[in-house]
């Protein structure tokens, strides 16, 4: 039996969530750390998306963290001030698009957060405030369809601006910075 890697990594904005790519001039996540051969991502953060993101050499391992439904939680920066109305229809689902067909999204924990959290500047700046407010809110799925957390606040009337994934299972971001990988002996996703 070969000798397993497991690795916990803050994905920076810009960058993919894969090792090879046809297009040039993307950003790749063997340019942040030197993966042993193998390596795979454990789901996948779209290019403008940041945070958590699990890895592995044990292909078995990837296959059932993704087929087990556990909690992921985001912090989406949206647009606007989101209202109570908006999170309920969130909590409740909503209906979106995955690849040209309607979805209804399951219902999941969602919540407004008062104090924006305190993350490192992003690469890119997002914009400034003379384009109105923004709001931060939680969302924790147990599902991980194509771009759905944006999807999902845009179906309400509140486009995300920013998304950090903060959690998988008992995984925490913590204070990992971006860009920063940590290996682990093993992954406990409680």
């Amino acid at each position: 039996m070969s000798l397993q890697y497991h690795f916990i990594l803050n994905k920076p904005f810009g960058y993919l969530s894969q090792f090879i790519c046809d297009v040039k001039k993307k950003k790749l996540l063997g340019a942040l750390c030197p993966f042993p051969a193998g390596t795979m991502a454990i789901g996948r953060l779209d290019e403008d998306s940041e945070g958590l993101l699990l890895l592995t050499t044990d292909g078995k391992l990837s296959e059932h963290i993704r087929s087990c439904k556990i909690e992921k939680q985001y912090y989406a920066q949206v647009h606007g001030d989101i209202t109570e109305a908006a999170i309920n229809k969130l909590k409740q689902g909503v209906e979106i698009g995955i690849r040209n067909l309607k979805y209804t999204t399951k219902p999941c924990t969602v919540f407004k957060i008062y104090t924006p959290p305190e993350f490192e500047v992003r690469s890119r700046k997002i914009r400034d405030d003379r384009h109105g407010p923004t709001s931060w809110v939680s969302v924790t799925l147990t599902e991980g369809k194509l771009r759905q957390v944006r999807k999902m606040t845009a179906a309400v009337g509140f486009p995300t601006l920013r998304l950090i994934r903060v959690r998988i299972g008992s995984i925490h971001l913590g204070s990992l910075s971006t860009g920063q990988v940590l290996e682990v002996k093993s992954f406990n996703i409680g």
